[in-house]
């Protein structure tokens, strides 16, 4: 069985969660609890596009703000 995720043929949502971390979910299904969307909708290789351009850094942004501390500390 193919899985949803595999299909290039339906449109994909675009969500982030609170680490700021982004992925693609089906249009049709409820957006998971701990993540939602950004506004951007289309089919799976539109949407991957948009990730690629907007997450920048892939470091979760607990550890971002981790390091920031620690940088700031050091100085």
């Amino acid at each position: 069985m193919t899985s949803v995720f595999d299909r290039e043929d339906i449109l994909f949502q675009v969500v982030v969660n609170h680490e700021e971390q982004y992925s693609i979910w089906p249009d049709y299904k409820a957006v998971p609890a701990g993540w939602r969307t950004v506004g951007k909708c289309g089919l799976k290789k539109e949407c991957l596009a948009y990730i690629e351009e907007a997450w920048t850094d892939m470091r979760p942004l607990s550890l971002r703000q981790k390091m920031e501390e620690q940088a700031a500390v050091a100085h």
